[in-house]
C-alpha cells in the first residue's frame, strides 16, 4: 500500500440489531463471524481500510478491537486495519500502547487507530473513570500514550492514574515507528485542536450532522494544524465517515433500505429517509448517486485522505452487506479514486501508511545527521 492518494474503506459499529423484515436478530457469535467475513470481503473487492468500533455494552459486540483485528490480520494480506474508535478515556494508555504494538507486529504494520471518547456515558464508571473528566482524561492519556511509543524509558505523573517510574514498553513499535493516530470526533472542537497540536489525523464522523458542521470542524483543524507548524492547512490529514446503501436501481435501494432506516435504533423514528438523506451524508441509491454525493464532500472539506463508509448496520443481513461491498468495489471506488485524483495538488499528502511513516522517520534522521 502506498501513500500516494486517498484510502477508501468501511467501518462497523458492531451492532446486533433485529432485521425488521424477518424479525430475527443474529446471535453475538453470528455477528462477530459476519464482521470477519465483511472485512475479508472488503479486501477481496479492493478496498483499502477496514475499521471496527469499540463498545462495551449490549447490543454491540466489538468490546475487544485488537482481538478482532488480530484475527482478521491473520486472514488478510493487504487491507489496512484500524478502529472507529479506540476509547482513550476509559482504556489505560499503557494497555493501548501494548495492544497496538503487538497488533502492529502481527499485521506487518497494516495498523493505525482512531482515538475517541465514545458516546456511551455508563462506560466511564465501568472502568473506574468519571465522565465529567472526559476531556482532561483524553489529553492526559494521549500525552502518555505518545511518550510510551516514542521514549525508551518513561517516568510519568498525572492526575488520573498511578505514576510510572522507569517504565519501558514491550514490545516496542514495529521498526521504531508508532501506529498513525487519528482523532475522531462528531462535535468537539477540543479534539480537532488536540489532533492539530500533535500533527495527527482528524476524522470527522460526518454521519448525523449537516455539511456545514463538518466543514467548520475540519476548517478549525486545518487552521490549527498550520498554526502549530506541521505544514499548510491543505496538508492536514483528514478522514470522513459516511453511510451508503446501494442497488443498481436507485428506487430499489430506497424501497429495500427504508424498513431498516425506519427501525434503526440510531436514527429511526425521526426525520424521514428522504429528509435525512438531504441533510446528512447518507446516500441511498444507485452507484452513480453515491459517487456524486461523495465527490461533493471535497467541496467543503478540501482534498482529504480517508473515506470510510458504514454499510453493515441496522440489522442488514450478511448477504446484503456483501452485495453492498461488491457494488462499492466494482462500480464506486474505482471511479472515486480516479475523480478524487483529478486536480489534487502534488503537495497534499496521501493517507499515511507504515511504509510512508518509516520513510519519513528515515528522512528526518538524515536531515538531523547533516
Amino acid at each position: 500500500m502506498t501513500s500516494t492518494g486517498m484510502q477508501f474503506g468501511i467501518f462497523t459499529v458492531g451492532d446486533v440489531t433485529v432485521d425488521p423484515t424477518t424479525g430475527r436478530a443474529p446471535t453475538e457469535a453470528e455477528r462477530i463471524r459476519a464482521t470477519v467475513a465483511i472485512a475479508k470481503k472488503a479486501e477481496e473487492v479492493g478496498l483499502d481500510v477496514f475499521a471496527t468500533g469499540e463498545h462495551h455494552n449490549p447490543p454491540f459486540v466489538p468490546s475487544s478491537p485488537t482481538t478482532l483485528l488480530g484475527y482478521i490480520a491473520a486472514q488478510t494480506e493487504r487491507i489496512q486495519l484500524t478502529t472507529a474508535t479506540t476509547l482513550i478515556t476509559t482504556n489505560d494508555p499503557v494497555k493501548i500502547a501494548e495492544d497496538y504494538s503487538v497488533l502492529q507486529h502481527l499485521a506487518d504494520g497494516r495498523v493505525d487507530l482512531m482515538l475517541g471518547r465514545g458516546n456511551t456515558g455508563p462506560v466511564y464508571p465501568w472502568f473506574g473513570k468519571d465522565i465529567r473528566a472526559a476531556l482532561p482524561l483524553t489529553v492526559e492519556n494521549y500525552q502518555l500514550l505518545r511518550r510510551l511509543w516514542r521514549e525508551e524509558v518513561v517516568d510519568f505523573s498525572g492526575e488520573y492514574r498511578t505514576p510510572l517510574h522507569g517504565f519501558t514498553l514491550a514490545p516496542r513499535p514495529l521498526d521504531g515507528v508508532p501506529p498513525f493516530v487519528w482523532h475522531g470526533s462528531i462535535r468537539t472542537p477540543e479534539i480537532a485542536e488536540l489532533a492539530a497540536h500533535f500533527g495527527d489525523g482528524f476524522f470527522a464522523n460526518h454521519i448525523f450532522w449537516p455539511a456545514s458542521h463538518t466543514k467548520r470542524m475540519v476548517q478549525l483543524y486545518r487552521q490549527r494544524f498550520e498554526h502549530y507548524g506541521h505544514g499548510g492547512a491543505d496538508q492536514a490529514i483528514v478522514g470522513l465517515g459516511g453511510q451508503v446503501f446501494l442497488r443498481p436501481n436507485s428506487q430499489d435501494a430506497v424501497n429495500e433500505f427504508r424498513p431498516y432506516f425506519d427501525n434503526a435504533p440510531v436514527y429511526g423514528h425521526g426525520p424521514s429517509l428522504e429528509e435525512f438523506s438531504e441533510q446528512t451524508p447518507l446516500t441511498v441509491g444507485s452507484p452513480q448517486q453515491v459517487i456524486d454525493k461523495t465527490l461533493g464532500f471535497r467541496d467543503y472539506v478540501g482534498d482529504y485522505q480517508r473515506q470510510l463508509f458504514l454499510v453493515d448496520h441496522a440489522g442488514l443481513p450478511l448477504k446484503t452487506v456483501l452485495e453492498q461491498l461488491d457494488l462499492l468495489g466494482e462500480h464506486v471506488i474505482p471511479v472515486l479514486r480516479k475523480e478524487f485524483a483529478i486536480g489534487r495538488p502534488a503537495h497534499v499528502p496521501g493517507a499515511p501508511t507504515h511504509e510512508s511513516l518509516v520513510e519519513a522517520a528515515r528522512q528526518s534522521e538524515i536531515q538531523e545527521a547533516s
